[in-house]
């Protein structure tokens, strides 16, 4: 989260307190009876919302100041100083989820990897609630008045919004629209933590790395290309594009390599996907890529781009972009692809790094 938005939360805690009061209850409530526990309230603030949470909860805020306010309102949740952009939870730790106007605090570029982070802590089934403010800006002071200066929001366009969940590996359960005041909307998600992959995507990507759908080995595997005859990570680690083995999340941060798939939903196989899924899945490719403008995307196999956009593709740069950006369209990495080495896959992932 910004640094001075952490600060203003550490300095008023009281007056926070003193001058706002717990809102929406009644969904923190609904939240709890879909829920099993572990859960965490994200950006607890007081913890007015904690202790509705099931069993066992943690309260989870980046101000101490506002953790020490927690024990009164919920005394038996572990609190825990962290940030929403480095969840500070092992894997498929969580049942629950509960983030009012937590993620609003940071930027739009940096919401997709925080709320994959989410999607990595959570228990596939497991439910959360994710309340957004709709408009079509971001800064600091967006709103009138200026009590607790200095603090960065973001807002969203509702379309926008529901691409990202659902490129987040969540399934919408269900989509509320509240007026908070005259001059602002909040949107609140329900949803469910899908068996799939998230996108793992970010601002200033070199190359966006598309893979067909998950695999239900690799989305419980949680990487992408996961399987031991898999030769995308040896292919990749030749050809310079990453240094870690089956590491989305350093590959993105160190080296500017994203990962997203032309469809979310998980399959044994590709044949169970539909033309409408590689039709939506494309339009929403279409979307991220205008959105964060990698330098190139780079298709692992051939199968997805000709169902989607041209039947006769072969590999290599293809003349049609996507949200204008170029594609290079690589042979699958599969170990059922047997005419494809690592040398040559490495080769392939080359070229498609230098049409960026």
């Amino acid at each position: 989260m910004d640094e001075r938005t952490r600060t203003v939360y550490e300095a008023a805690a009281q007056e926070w307190v003193a001058k706002r009061k717990p809102l929406h209850l009644d969904s923190v409530e609904v939240l709890a009876d879909r829920a099993t526990g572990p859960s965490v309230d994200l950006g607890c603030g007081p913890g007015w919302h904690t202790a509705a949470l099931p069993t066992p909860v943690i309260a989870l805020d980046v101000a101490m100041a506002m953790l020490d306010l927690v024990p009164p309102r919920a005394p038996g949740a572990l609190r825990v100083q962290a940030d929403l952009e480095a969840l500070p939870f092992r894997r498929e730790a969580l049942g629950a989820a509960w983030a009012r106007n937590s993620y609003v605090h940071l930027p739009r570029v940096a919401t997709p990897l925080a709320l994959a982070d989410l999607h990595r802590s959570m228990k596939p089934g497991g439910h959360a609630t994710i309340a957004f403010f709709l408009g079509d800006d971001e800064g600091r002071d967006i709103f009138d008045g200026k009590e607790f200066a200095g603090r960065y929001f973001s807002r969203w366009d509702l379309d926008q919004l529901i691409d990202m969940t659902l490129g987040a590996g969540f399934e919408l359960d269900e989509l509320e629209v509240r007026t908070k005041s005259a001059k602002q909307d909040e949107v609140h998600l329900d949803v469910i933590r899908g068996r799939t992959l998230p996108d793992v995507v970010g601002p200033g990507m070199r190359v966006l790395v598309c893979g067909l759908n998950p695999s239900l080995y690799a989305a419980d595997a949680a990487v992408g290309f996961a399987r031991p005859g898999n030769r995308f990570w040896p292919a990749a680690i030749g050809a310079g594009l990453v240094s870690v083995d089956r590491d989305p999340w350093h590959a993105l941060r160190h080296h500017g390599i994203g990962f997203t798939d032309l469809v979310k939903r998980a399959t044994v196989g590709a044949a169970e996907l539909s033309t409408e899924e590689y039709r939506a899945g494309f339009a929403r490719l279409e979307r991220l890529v205008a959105w964060l403008e990698p330098g190139v995307v780079a298709f692992v196999g051939l199968a997805g781009w000709r169902a989607a956009v041209d039947k006769r593709a072969v590999a290599g740069p293809q003349p049609r972009g996507v949200g204008g950006r170029p594609v290079y369209v690589m042979p699958s990495s599969s170990g059922l692809n047997a005419r494809s080495s690592v040398d040559s896959l490495a080769d392939h992932l080359r070229a498609a790094a230098a049409l960026a």
